[in-house]
């Protein structure tokens, strides 16, 4: 169960800082042992690196957070700004340190900032929600709201930044509709809604849980074709469609990518880095105008625009390492 607000910030906090001081304080000495390590010794100075600006970074982002708060300036769109600095800083330091590549096809279907936009995407791989809010607020000047589960409010930065923020917090059986709903209802030209449809991360045993689930329900024609699609899980489409209800002029924009999908657990992360391959997106952009009207119509083109991310995954996606 997740702890208050005020215990949250009480604890971890404080904890936040105190590792990240003991990181810096500690980095001389693991740098030099890392040095000594032999065959991973590159791996293990890349982490390090990685981690102290992870650290130091989000200490920073809090800070500023606390800065605002004193200023009375709580729920000020310049949070926007602390989150803006402190994910392309987590970005660069990915780039320089972890060796990530990042390609994006179809970007440039997206509006600059003249209706708003509801962004569903595939969740697969470590850290692609921070990818996808990076370049919704540094490539096209968005203001995200997005849907996350509760847990991510352990982390000090997204409790306090995302709380003082329009976002939505989901608990498994929570029932989010509601919420995501009000979310989308006031939604500006220069606001972008981010929802993960399949509801969590990607792996071959949540894909199979999820087909059981629609088999139980009767939804047979879903299950068919959430069987049929062999790199993505079904998408629940409550939250969708209250978005889409809730926000009729919005352009719905959908996002596939390949390349961190082989990184679910520690060790897969332990061993792909520093990253050799690119990780490839493909965004499209359909106008409001065209989102078909009634439930069952857009059930039915959400199940069609994830059968065309299924594919293009299939299509773009390189072998298992071995």
């Amino acid at each position: 169960m997740l702890p208050a607000p005020f215990v949250r910030r009480m604890v971890f906090t404080p904890l936040l800082f105190v590792l990240t001081l003991l990181v810096i304080v500690l980095f001389p000495v693991a740098f030099t042992l890392a040095f000594l390590i032999g065959r991973d010794r590159k791996r293990v100075l890349r982490l390090l690196w990685f981690t102290l600006a992870w650290g130091t970074r989000e200490s920073a982002a809090v800070l500023e957070c606390g800065r605002l708060w004193i200023l009375r300036r709580a729920h000020d769109d310049r949070h926007y700004d602390v989150i803006r600095r402190y994910v392309a800083g987590l970005y660069g330091a990915a780039q320089r340190r972890l060796g990530l590549r990042v390609e994006v096809d179809g970007g440039g279907d997206v509006p600059p900032g003249d209706r708003p936009l509801i962004v569903l995407s595939r969740h697969a791989g470590p850290g692609d929600a921070l990818l996808i809010v990076h370049h919704l607020l540094a490539d096209y000047r968005r203001r995200p709201r997005v849907v996350m589960k509760a847990q991510l409010q352990f982390d000090p930065c997204i409790d306090i930044a995302a709380n003082r923020m329009p976002n939505v917090f989901v608990t498994p059986g929570g029932g989010a509709v509601a919420d995501i709903g009000r979310l989308a209802a006031g939604l500006g030209p220069r606001d972008a809604l981010l929802i993960f449809p399949e509801g969590g991360n990607f792996s071959p045993a949540r894909r199979r849980r999820a087909i059981r689930r629609l088999t139980r329900l009767r939804r047979t024609e879903e299950a068919t074709r959430a069987a049929a699609m062999r790199n993505l899980m079904p998408p629940r489409p409550g939250g969708v469609l209250a978005a889409l209800d809730s926000a009729p002029s919005a352009d719905v924009v959908f996002i596939a990518h390949v390349g961190l999908d082989d990184m679910a657990t520690v060790g897969d992360i332990w061993r792909r880095i520093p990253l050799t391959g690119t990780v490839h997106a493909r965004w499209w952009r359909i106008p409001a105008e065209d989102v078909p009207d009634g439930r069952d119509a857009r059930v039915d083109w959400l199940f069609e625009q994830w059968e065309r991310a299924d594919a293009w995954i299939a299509a773009n996606r390189a072998p298992s390492p071995g």
